[in-house]
C-alpha cells in the first residue's frame, strides 16, 4: 500500500504493509513528487515489537500486545527519522506549543508530565495556544533559526497541527514543590537534549544530527522549569521564556 506525506516540508513515500499508517497520516497526504520514500516489510513489524517489549521491561511495564498496524506505525516514523538529518531536520522528544506565533517546546524524562504542563498552559491562555505536537515533533535548522513542525506522530491522545513554528525557547521540566524558571546555558542544555533526540543507527545520520543539536543550543534559549503543575506553573513558565 502506497501514499505520500509532506511532513516537515518534505514530501515522504511510503510503501506499508498495512493500511494503518496511511488513516494515521491522511492529513498530511499530498500529490507531489516524493522527495523520499520509506518501505516497512514484515521483518520491520517484527523488530518494532521486540523494541517494545525491552522498553516495557526496562520501564517495569507489563509486555503489550501491540497490533501489527501500530508497530508499522513505528516502524514507518523510525524510517522518516533516519532520513530526515539529511533535510537538517531530526526527531526530539517533547510537548510542542504556540502561543501568538512562537513555539516553546517542553522536554523531560518520561513521567515527569510534560503533556500536563502543555494542558496548563491550554488552560491558562485558552484560544492563544496552539499545540503542534505534545510527542514527537520534528526540528528543522534554517539559518540562525529552528522551526518545530507538527507531524502525524503526536502523542496517544493525537494532540498536534499540520503546522510550522519558529521555535522561541525550550524549556527542561522537573518535578518541585515551588514553581520556578531559570535559563541555562548551552553546555548544560546540550547534555540533557542529546538524550531526549532520536539517535540514527546510520553513523552518517547521528553525525548531523549532532551538529544539528549543537546549532540548536546555540540559537534557542534554554531554561530549566521547576514546577508543581499547580496552574500557576503555566503562568511562571511563560513569563520567564516570552
Amino acid at each position: 500500500m502506497t501514499g505520500t506525506y509532506r511532513i516537515a516540508e518534505k514530501n515522504i513515500r511510503i510503501i506499508s504493509v498495512y493500511d494503518t499508517v496511511h488513516s494515521y497520516c491522511a492529513d498530511y497526504r499530498t500529490d507531489a513528487t516524493p522527495d523520499f520514500t520509506v518501505e516497512t516489510t514484515e521483518n520491520d513489524i517484527h523488530e518494532e515489537r521486540l523494541r517494545s517489549a525491552r522498553q516495557n521491561e526496562r520501564e517495569g511495564n507489563p509486555v503489550q500486545n501491540y497490533p501489527f498496524g501500530y508497530l508499522e506505525e513505528l516502524a514507518v516514523y523510525r524510517k522518516i527519522a533516519e532520513q530526515m538529518p539529511y533535510y537538517d531536520t531530526f526527531l526530539f522528544h517533547g510537548s510542542a506549543l504556540a502561543v501568538d506565533g512562537k513555539a516553546y517546546l517542553f522536554t523531560a524524562k518520561s513521567g515527569t508530565g510534560k503533556s500536563t504542563h502543555a494542558r496548563l498552559w491550554r488552560k491558562k491562555f485558552g484560544k492563544r495556544v496552539v499545540m503542534i505536537n505534545d510527542d514527537k515533533p520534528l526540528i528543522r535548522i534554517s539559518g540562525d533559526a529552528a522551526i518545530v513542525y507538527g507531524t502525524p506522530y503526536n502523542g496517544k491522545h493525537r494532540v498536534g497541527s499540520n503546522i510550522s513554528v519558529p521555535l522561541k525557547a525550550i524549556c527542561i521540566l522537573e518535578q518541585d514543590a515551588m514553581n520556578h524558571i531559570e535559563p541555562i546555558d548551552k553546555a548544560e542544555a546540550y547534555s540533557v537534549l542529546l538524550q531526549q533526540v532520536y539517535h540514527p543507527e546510520d553513523r552518517a545520520a547521528f553525525l548531523k544530527t549532532l551538529a544539528l543539536l549543537k546549532q540548536l543550543t546555540e540559537h534557542v534559549s534554554m531554561y530549566r522549569l521547576g514546577c508543581n503543575m499547580d496552574p500557576e506553573a503555566a503562568e511562571v513558565s511563560y513569563n520567564g521564556m516570552k
